[in-house]
């Protein structure tokens, strides 16, 4: 479906948020017999609707809004709506016709669109094939899942796009090359399980994009994925990572070298695999990688790790401070706890519960060395899961300042202290950047 497939037919916007507003400013310009926005979510937090958005469609709250949904041709929800809501249960069993904005983006935009999904890894990964693009001469517009809704993004010949599961799940049309990074569970109360959630993040590949590339690597991906033609980075017939010229790692494409790994600034296995994907993608849009690889390489070195993804703080003590506060599920968690493999770790954990199994946590540090310190509200949980692992210390705090001041004590000089919660922020901290703030300021004010 498509925005001008919208003309003479009512449509009820669900959400005021950025999406929901960007959605009716969109739609109002192409005459929809009716169009009215419904939020039955709204509070003191909720922006005023006012001025051209009200007189292109009036706002209704609370639960009155459910008949104007029912009664419209079509719902176009914001992605904050998860499918668990009990009205879009109802919804879907009226057979309602319900779609995103950023599906009617992309009817329109698929065939010049890179669409970059996963559990982990998306957001770097679609920063690093943005910012390459633009390296080797292919100007593009990066957006999505990042602050800018699609239906707000300019006109452009190539676009690069972040999509959350949300925004995947109402797709009809598939971006040219369809990106996948990783699969874990995650998300699962808004999509209703974990086969749910799988199914709504693939749904990203279901209609025919010319290139699928994903990271070759992953477990569940591969499953998932069965025997589907793909560009599986990481593997030696596209971009890996394998003894170079010198014989330290490199990057290459096959068998072509292309750059030491040491370019690349970010620490970690898993952003070895994210560039890889990178790369791949560079390949598939007829990017001649090996013939730029000096201009890639310098690219590469000049790329800035995304905010409070592995983010190091200078501290006068010597220890490591690092800020990876939007880990938010326990996989997440054990790739920013590998990144530091070999380095006296202490690692703090704990925020809202959302009663995720912490046993792959447990097992992946069943031979590790670590100390490991929950803070409310689900670190006593996480505590409790890490119990009997003869190398792992644990202790809890009262709050996220006094686990602070506690990993100075237990971490040895050199050592580093990772907050990679495996749980979000909200509930305790208004958003992730509180929560960064709030970490950021407990290192400076214990360095004193």
């Amino acid at each position: 479906m498509r925005l001008s497939d919208l003309r003479g037919r009512t449509v009820a916007v669900w959400g005021a948020g950025r999406e929901g507003r960007a959605a009716v400013t969109a739609i109002a310009a192409h005459g929809p017999a009716g169009l009215v926005a419904v939020d039955d979510s709204a509070n003191f937090l909720t922006l005023p609707w006012e001025g051209p958005l009200a007189e292109a469609a009036p706002l209704i709250t609370g639960e009155a809004g459910f008949d104007r949904l029912a009664a419209a041709d079509v719902v176009v929800r914001s992605p904050g709506v998860p499918n668990t809501h009990p009205w879009m249960v109802e919804l879907r069993a009226r057979a309602a016709t319900i779609t995103q904005g950023t599906a009617l983006w992309m009817a329109d935009h698929a065939e010049r669109t890179v669409g970059v999904t996963g559990s982990k890894g998306k957001s770097t990964t679609s920063s690093l094939i943005s910012h390459l693009l633009a390296a080797v001469d292919r100007p593009n517009v990066f957006g999505g899942n990042i602050g800018v809704p699609t239906l707000d993004l300019p006109e452009a010949d190539l676009y690069v796009l972040e999509l959350s599961s949300y925004q995947c799940t109402d797709l009809t049309d598939s971006p040219r090359v369809a990106v996948v990074t990783a699969l874990f569970p995650e998300h699962l109360d808004a999509h209703g399980g974990e086969a749910e959630y799988y199914r709504d993040k693939l749904n990203l590949l279901a209609y025919g994009p010319r290139t699928v590339v994903v990271n070759g690597a992953d477990p569940r991906l591969a499953v998932e994925l069965g025997d589907r033609a793909a560009v599986r980075a990481g593997r030696p017939d596209t971009a890996n990572v394998a003894s170079g010229p010198d014989g330290t790692p490199w990057f290459h494409l096959a068998d072509q070298p292309l750059f030491p790994r040491a370019v690349l600034p970010l620490v970690g296995r898993h952003n070895e695999g994210n560039l890889c994907v990178a790369l791949a993608v560079l390949d598939a849009l007829d990017v001649d990688v090996v013939a730029r690889k000096d201009t890639l390489a310098v690219a590469v070195a000049e790329f800035q790790g995304l905010a409070h993804r592995l983010t190091e703080i200078a501290d006068p003590s010597g220890l490591t401070f690092v800020d990876d506060t939007l880990a938010t599920s326990p996989y997440a968690a054990m790739h920013a706890i590998d990144a530091y493999e070999g380095r006296p770790l202490t690692v703090i954990v704990g925020g809202t519960d959302r009663g995720l199994d912490y046993s792959p946590l447990a097992a992946h540090l069943a031979e590790r060395e670590i100390t490991v310190i929950g803070i409310p509200d689900s670190g006593p949980r996480i505590v409790e899961a890490l119990a009997g692992l003869p190398a792992v210390r644990t202790e809890l705090a009262e709050d996220l300042v006094a686990a602070v001041g506690l990993s100075r004590k237990l971490t040895p000089s050199g050592g580093v202290v990772l907050l990679s919660p495996a749980a979000p922020s909200y509930g305790r901290f208004r958003n992730f950047e509180h929560r960064s703030e709030v970490f950021a300021q407990a290192v400076a004010d214990t360095a004193r």
